[in-house]
C-alpha cells in the first residue's frame, strides 16, 4: 500500500487564506491567492481571486525600476541566498593560518608568490635540513640532484673501495638513510621548484 502525500498543489488555493475578499477594486471573489506587494516588501501580501492573481503574475517584474548595477548586485547576492561571503581562504577578514592547512603541493603559496611575497620555500623544511647536511646539498633540490650525489658519496664511502673500514660503513648508512629521507619527501609530491 502506498502512501500519498496530502500536498496541495500549485494553483490550489493559499489554505492560510485569511477568508477575505480580493484586493484587486471592483472585484467581489474571494482572494485565496497571495502575492508579495512589492520587491522590498516580499512577506506583505496582497490577496487576490485567481483570475486576478494570474494577472498581476503576469506582470510582475522584481528588476523593474532598478539599474543594470543593481541588477547585478541582486544576481550575486542571489548566488549564496543572501548570506554574507568571503573568498576562499578568509575567515570573516581573518587569514586562515598555514600551519592548519596542510598542503603539500603547496597550491595554497601559488598566489602569494604572485602577489610577489616572499615564499617560505627558500627555506628548507625542517626534517630535511639534516638530510640536505649529509648529502652536502642547498634547498631547492631535484630528485635527480639527490640521486646523483648520492651515488657519487656511496661509491666514495663503500667500505670495499676503503679496505673494509668501518668508519666508512657508518658513514655510507648516514649517507644511505639521508637519501631514503629526501627520496621519500621528493617522490611524494612535495618538492617545491625553485622560484622564478
Amino acid at each position: 500500500m502506498t502512501r500519498r502525500t496530502s500536498r496541495p498543489r500549485a494553483y490550489a488555493p493559499d489554505p492560510r487564506a485569511p477568508g477575505r475578499h480580493c484586493d484587486m477594486p471592483g472585484c467581489g471573489g474571494f482572494g485565496e491567492y497571495r502575492a508579495p506587494k512589492s520587491r522590498s516588501q516580499l512577506n506583505d501580501y496582497w490577496w487576490f481571486c485567481l483570475e486576478h492573481v494570474r494577472a498581476y503574475n503576469a506582470s510582475w517584474d522584481f528588476y523593474k525600476g532598478m539599474s543594470p548595477g543593481e541588477i547585478e548586485a541582486q544576481l550575486r547576492a542571489d548566488t549564496s541566498w543572501q548570506r554574507p561571503s568571503w573568498p576562499l581562504g578568509h575567515i570573516g577578514a581573518q587569514r586562515i593560518e598555514e600551519a592548519l592547512a596542510r598542503d603539500p603541493l603547496h597550491l595554497l603559496d601559488a598566489a602569494r608568490l604572485r602577489a610577489g611575497a616572499a615564499s617560505r620555500h627558500d627555506e628548507p623544511p625542517a626534517e630535511m635540513r639534516e638530510p640536505l647536511a649529509t648529502l652536502g646539498l642547498t634547498w631547492p633540490v631535484t630528485l635527480a640532484e639527490v640521486k646523483a650525489r648520492w651515488k657519487e658519496l656511496a661509491k666514495r664511502h663503500h667500505p670495499d673501495a676503503n679496505n673494509g673500514d668501518r668508519a666508512s660503513e657508518e658513514r655510507l648508512k648516514c649517507i644511505n638513510l639521508a637519501y631514503a629521507a629526501l627520496r621519500g619527501h621528493l617522490a611524494g609530491g612535495q618538492r617545491v621548484a625553485a622560484a622564478g
